[in-house]
């Protein structure tokens, strides 16, 4: 489930590519015989190569640079658990922000690009009317009027000009007038279609940057987490020897629970810590105190912030979507929705919505990779059709914490997804086994949700 370290910076490789290219064309250019490099390459050729060559020697070098400091602050980072764990939940946080923008942007697009379309059409649809008021320009200023729809902005400079000069006729000005209008609402279009363009490429190349810090932060989370756990390839074997022997999500809980040590363990934890914060709580609700976010401050936690039950209202989404399917509601094929169904971009970064120990992680039948947690007082955390999970059995992990990715398609059964093409997430609450609607438990907004 880990990716190694050097992977993220692919950079790297595709720096070290286009060195290579170029020293392969600029090195054919320089032991070719005169009469071949007279015939075949031309000087400025040469030179281009060259230059090339250079620019792809500097990306390399600042790619090499990049890693170098990224490798030095994770090793840092990974000796505090604290730090690490802060690192990783706003990591996690800053992607799923961008994930946002990039989606707002694209929208933003989509309608500018619209309405440029029919701006066009309508001014299209006019030529005849455009070209006479441009023709009575031309008389007028004894010049060649500029081309409309290949430049906007110079046909909207002449007409300007031409009723500041009032060059032209009364009973022209009115069209004029308009046409001036219609064309400066087209160039203020193209501004803000290059602007959001400019904002777009931005936000990918800072979207592309976390995602390699996600990474390298996840890797550090997992080898540490190896490092404790020496048999944990064993387990990881043993638990999807054992999820083939059941044949339902509770038959998977409780065969984990009872007989794979780490999830053991981790159910454990859970109940302990369950007693805990209850008791807790009881003390707090005495003096007439109320859980909110600041609970889920302190990243050395090594149980959950508050009970599940009293986190309602707090928890975040764990991935950037829309929701397409509502619990309760038909399955598609005449059934009822025990969980939530979010229709994802692919790639999407997903995080936990709670605080609790990883009692499943792998494939499960028809919901692909599966990802299980134990999140205390009889409460469970069901959440599939991942591509990618990366955490491990007997984890725990935090609120907000990066735990998995989505893929490019869907990885759930139809009965969970209503267009297969697209990822789709699938979330489901349990308490004692039975399914449970989560809508209580979502925060209502942004301000109100919780990050770990």
């Amino acid at each position: 489930m880990r990716a190694p370290l050097l992977n993220l910076l692919l950079i790297t490789g595709v720096a070290g590519a286009s060195l290579a290219q170029a020293n392969t064309s600029l090195a054919q250019a320089q032991t070719a015989t005169p009469a071949q490099q007279a015939a075949a390459v031309s000087p400025d050729a040469i030179k281009q190569r060259e230059q090339e060559l250079e620019a792809a020697r500097a990306r390399q070098k600042s790619a090499e640079e990049a890693q170098a400091k990224l490798k030095a602050e994770i090793t840092s980072l990974g000796k505090d658990r604290t730090q690490l764990n802060q690192q990783l939940i706003d990591t996690a946080a800053n992607v799923r922000g961008v994930e946002t923008k990039i989606d707002d942007t694209e929208a933003r697009l989509r309608n500018l690009n619209g309405r440029e379309q029919e701006m066009r059409a309508s001014l299209d649809s006019r030529r005849a009317d455009i070209v006479e008021v441009l023709a009575a320009l031309q008389r007028a200023g004894r010049r060649t009027p500029p081309a409309l729809l290949v430049r906007p902005e110079d046909a909207l400079q002449s007409l300007r000009t031409a009723m500041l000069l009032g060059a032209v006729v009364p009973e022209l000005r009115g069209r004029a007038e308009k046409i001036a209008s219609e064309l400066g609402e087209l160039v203020a279009l193209r501004k803000a279609i290059a602007t959001e363009r400019d904002q777009l490429a931005s936000d990918r190349d800072k979207a592309r940057s976390d995602q390699s810090r996600l990474t390298a932060l996840v890797d550090e989370r997992q080898r540490q987490q190896a490092a404790r756990e020496k048999d944990l390839d064993a387990e990881n074997s043993r638990a999807i020897m054992l999820s083939k022997q059941v044949g339902d999500l509770q038959g998977l809980i409780t065969k984990m629970e009872q007989d794979l040590q780490s999830a053991a363990k981790a159910a454990e934890k859970a109940a302990e810590a369950a007693r805990q914060a209850e008791a807790k709580e009881a003390k707090l609700a005495a003096a007439s105190a109320k859980a909110g976010p600041g609970a889920f401050k302190d990243r050395s936690r090594t149980t959950p912030a508050i009970a599940f039950a009293s986190a309602k209202g707090l928890l975040p989404l764990p991935v950037n979507g829309n929701k397409i399917r509502e619990f309760g509601g038909s399955d598609g094929v005449g059934g009822v929705q025990k969980g939530i169904s979010l229709a994802t971009k692919p790639g999407s970064q997903v995080t936990t919505p709670c605080d609790g120990w990883v009692v499943y992680s792998g494939p499960f039948r028809s919901y692909g990779q599966l990802l299980i947690l134990n999140a205390g007082g009889g409460y469970h955390v069901l959440i599939a059709g991942m591509e990618r999970i990366s955490v491990n059995i007997g984890q725990f992990v935090l609120t907000g914490e990066p735990v998995a990715t989505m893929g490019s398609t869907s990885q759930v059964a139809s009965i969970l997804a209503t267009n297969a093409s697209q990822p789709v997430l699938y979330v489901e609450f349990r308490k004692d086994g039975t399914p449970i609607d989560p809508g209580p438990w979502w925060a209502a907004n942004e301000g109100e949700k919780v990050r770990g």
